[in-house]
């Protein structure tokens, strides 16, 4: 297998200058593609769904911290993978990949699982996110249907991480665009026409995911005889599973903090809308929501270099290339500061006049009031986004040389810091309880609970990036370890 993966992008030979950018643009594009697709959907439902438009936006709405969760968690998993089968590579051992391989795949069929939860907690789970009663029955309709798709879901990524652990980026890309067209072709037929609502918005996504993760599949299936199951395949070992887990849990974890993390400052930024415990406006969540938003499709761009220098890492690291380990992580640290220059310029021309929200937001829910506030929160994540650069970078990297742990205690790190920062800063520099009469420093105190968790993070990272990344004695074998 690896004589034929090696005709594609061979992480172990080569410019990094021109390997990184090619791996890492489709990867981004593909993580842009799924957040357009979801928010097309959600304009979709909300102006076709009659009567019950604003009802079933927030329905969906709902949802998303409780789908972010779950996405984030296995698709950090997914990226476990990518470290092993990227090893194996490097090493040249054939019988590995294709058992790593094979173990991905069915490790992703933990979906059943998720769904069998997810059926029975769906409820319980989202009144434990205040999603109001009126919303509750479309809500957890959404929910249960949406799970259905979750065995396609992980199962996409987990062949995504595959495709790209062998240097193959523009497949899953491929697969996800004629799922995205196939989406929004559905939601037309499902909402509009049948009067489906939030089931046929739903039923959409599932049928989509089913699409992608069927064309990927079918590409490895008649691409890449070494990729075909037989029987004997399935035996695999405790001991398989177990070096997926190793490496893929802590990076799950850490990916789940993000959505973690939008639900810590949720609770803190609705209280800005609040004056003696009842709701006066929701200027301050309609900023911060449509201002996150475009943040998260700035992050795609890390999200590509990080799976950049994760499959780099981890194929040269395999083949014992320790010097190539250094050179790369160095060099996509500067790769990094151009595409924050990138970020920066965007998210500060995007705020001129809050024209973000206009892309994220209908326009009776856009004001002055929504405009200061999620203008606030793009200043401070913007101009501090390096920060986020330093941390998709050297968190990749260091997972590349096999060092979860570090991975998992920088994700411990950057939820403690978030809470810490939301829970108690606010309040201090307003000199008083947060509601509605609260200052704006007070609003950007909150808003510092991005780049202080971010730069929690990257504390715990910095020691394994110099240690065994930049100041490694390649002639010691002591320093390499395993």
């Amino acid at each position: 297998m690896a004589d034929t993966v090696s005709k594609h992008i061979d992480m172990t030979t080569g410019s990094l200058w021109r390997n990184v950018p090619l791996f890492a643009f489709p990867v981004a594009a593909t993580s842009i593609l799924e957040q357009l697709s979801n928010l097309i959907a959600t304009v979709i439902i909300g102006n076709f769904s009659g009567d019950q438009g604003t009802l079933a936006m927030a329905a969906v709405g709902s949802n998303v911290p409780l789908t972010s969760l779950m996405l984030n968690l296995f698709i950090g998993m997914s990226l476990g993978s990518n470290v092993v089968i990227a090893n194996a590579i490097g090493r040249n051992d054939q019988n590995m990949v294709k058992r790593a391989v094979h173990t991905s795949i069915l490790m992703a069929l933990v979906g059943f699982v998720v769904i069998a939860l997810g059926e029975i907690f769906a409820e319980p789970m989202l009144a434990a996110l205040n999603v109001p009663a009126e919303t509750m029955p479309l809500a957890s309709l959404y929910l249960r249907v949406f799970l259905l798709s979750m065995p396609s879901i992980l199962l996409y990524n987990f062949e995504a991480a595959i495709f790209r652990s062998v240097g193959i980026t523009r497949m899953p890309l491929q697969a996800l665009a004629v799922s995205t067209v196939l989406n929004i072709g559905l939601d037309l037929i499902f909402v509009p026409v049948l009067h489906w609502g939030v089931a046929g918005a739903a039923i959409a996504t599932v049928a989509a995911q089913l699409i992608s993760t069927l064309g990927c599949f079918l590409y490895a299936f008649l691409k890449y005889p070494e990729l075909r199951l037989h029987r004997e395949d399935w035996r695999i070992t405790r001991r398989d599973v177990t070096r997926h887990l190793i490496q893929g849990i802590p990076l799950g974890l850490q990916f789940s903090v993000l959505a973690i993390g939008i639900i810590v400052m949720q609770s803190v930024i609705v209280q800005f809308d609040t004056l003696g415990g009842e709701m006066v406006s929701n200027a301050a969540q309609n900023g911060f929501g449509a201002a996150s938003k475009m943040t998260h499709f700035l992050m795609a761009l890390y999200s590509g270099l990080g799976s950049a220098i994760l499959g780099y890492n981890g194929q040269n690291y395999g083949k014992k290339e320790y010097e190539r380990v250094r050179r790369g992580t160095l060099q996509t640290f500067v790769i990094m500061l151009f595409v924050y220059l990138f970020c920066l310029v965007a998210g500060l021309s995007l705020s001129i006049g809050g024209a973000y929200q206009y892309i994220f937001m209908s326009a009776d829910k856009i004001s002055d009031a929504s405009v200061r506030f999620g203008n606030t929160f793009v200043y401070v994540d913007v101009i501090l986004y390096f920060i986020l650069g330093f941390l998709f970078v050297a968190r990749s990297a260091v997972q590349g040389i096999c060092r979860p742990m570090y991975v998992l205690g920088a994700g411990f790190a950057e939820l403690a810091a978030r809470v810490l920062i939301c829970a108690y800063l606010p309040a201090i520099v307003n000199g008083a309880p947060i509601d509605s009469s609260a200052s704006a420093l007070a609003f950007a105190a909150v808003c510092l609970g991005d780049p202080g968790a971010w730069l929690a993070a990257c504390i715990v990272l910095a020691y394994p990036t110099v240690r065994y990344i930049i100041r490694i004695k390649y002639n010691d074998p002591k320093e390499i370890g395993n």
